[in-house]
């Protein structure tokens, strides 16, 4: 009897190349019906049914499957699913089963972060369009095999850094080819709350091992007794996640990469602990790293889980300076003459502008201004949350078009570099550089 991994490559062998070809026999139409698979049922495939919902306002989609290792996190799932489409999904409990649906288009992924990569090649092998959340992944092999897989294949594949698709982010990127701030030197981010961030999910008591399939789940990883905890919780774990650097610096670094047309940093220094949440976590509640690029400027990330005064985003250039007010994703931004040259030393007597209070826009003379869209929302400090519909839109108007999206697999795989870079410097106290031809993390400058 053929075991599930020798079945799983003789699927991607044989029956995926026929179903390519039964796929791209009928390129979607605009009024076709795109059919959406969820991978991972867990809280940030609620976020992903909840965007199919609001895309589906302007596109013909519907969520029709729903997979999950966990028969609790699964029904759950397809119980939102019925609610919102008003239809009984197909249920499944490994990967192989749901994609050999011959009718589901693509499939979106939100599971473990180590299992984001390899998942996204198991997708695009079966002649699957594919939603993969961020990170995209947390090793280089995973990365490089997962990257090469899309490649090879003829698939619309969408990563999960939704900010690459929202309007004040691009045009800030506009600004800056644009000039206006000069060349770029520094970009400082610092998001931070005052929470636990990741613990304490009740759902630890409900998981039963019985339930799920622990090996599975492990997803090549060495093997280690079930823990609910590790289960649910994986992003405080080492082996599982990067915690801060794969899921907020992993926007953060994908910004700048945006923002400056950039592919990776040239070296990376970390620093940090945990400082207030002695949970049991092994990943940081608090770390800052330091990046350079080869265009020549620093990009400094920094987060604290113990005070969330007044997160924020400050690009400054030559010319002037770009500000954004609040965390991850916020769309307020102003952008002004303020630290170019006619300013040398704000600190001096001759300089200007000089502050008693708060400086809010700064002196009218350095023209500070808000960035403004035309037709999109109104920029604040909280900007739009996870569940924004200009992402999803993004790649289901790829999937008809068969063309590029926002967010391809090449700024997937940059993220992840700087993820890594971030990591392997915090836990080796040392700081690393990337070798781009190569395409590895090596302990000496290149």
């Amino acid at each position: 009897m053929m075991d599930r991994r020798s079945f799983v490559k003789a699927m991607a062998g044989t029956s995926a190349l026929a179903m390519n070809a039964r796929a791209y026999a009928k390129i979607l139409g605009a009024n076709d019906r795109i059919r959406i698979g969820q991978l991972g049922c867990g809280a940030r495939s609620h976020g992903h049914v909840h965007m199919v919902q609001l895309a589906s306002a302007r596109t013909q989609v519907e969520t029709v499957a729903v997979c999950d290792l966990w028969s609790h996190a699964r029904e759950r799932r397809a119980e939102q699913v019925r609610n919102v489409f008003g239809g009984q999904p197909l249920t499944y409990k490994y990967s192989e089963e749901m994609l050999m649906r011959k009718d589901i288009d693509g499939v979106m992924i939100a599971t473990g972060d180590f299992q984001h990569a390899k998942l996204c090649a198991e997708v695009v092998r079966a002649g699957k369009d594919c939603y993969v959340e961020k990170p995209f992944a947390n090793t280089l092999e995973d990365a490089k095999e997962a990257r090469a897989a899309v490649k090879a294949s003829k698939q619309v594949v969408q990563m999960g850094t939704q900010h690459r698709s929202q309007p004040y982010q691009r045009e800030v990127r506009d600004i800056i080819r644009s000039g206006r701030i000069g060349k770029v030197v520094k970009i400082a981010q610092e998001w931070n709350v005052n929470m636990q961030r990741w613990g304490k999910r009740p759902e630890v008591n409900e998981l039963r091992q019985e339930d799920t399939d622990w090996q599975r789940w492990l997803l090549g990883k060495p093997y280690q007794p079930f823990d609910p905890r590790v289960y649910l919780e994986f992003r405080l774990y080492r082996k599982f996640s990067s915690g801060i650097f794969d899921q907020w610096m992993s926007h953060a670094s994908d910004l700048v990469h945006l923002w400056t047309d950039e592919t990776h940093p040239t070296s990376a220094a970390s620093n940090g602990g945990i400082y207030v949440w002695n949970d049991g976590r092994e990943n940081p509640d608090t770390c800052t790293v330091a990046f350079n690029y080869p265009q020549g400027f620093l990009h400094t990330f920094a987060t604290t889980f113990g005070n969330s005064y007044r997160s924020f985003t400050r690009i400054q250039g030559t010319k002037g300076t770009i500000d954004n007010f609040g965390g991850e994703g916020a769309s307020l931004f102003m952008v002004t003459r303020e630290g170019g040259p006619h300013e040398p030393d704000p600190a001096g007597d001759v300089a200007q502008p000089r502050y008693t209070t708060p400086p809010g826009m700064g002196p009218a003379s350095d023209g500070a201004e808000i960035v403004r869209v035309t037709g999109a929302p109104q920029a604040d400090s909280i900007g739009p949350d996870d569940d924004d519909s200009y992402h999803v839109e993004n790649w289901l108007q790829a999937m008809r078009s068969r063309g590029e999206t926002n967010a391809n697999v090449d700024h997937g795989f940059s993220h992840s570099v700087a993820c890594m870079m971030a990591s392997r410097s915090y836990w080796s106290g040392k700081r690393v550089y990337w070798d781009p031809q190569r395409e590895e993390i090596v302990d000496e400058p290149v």
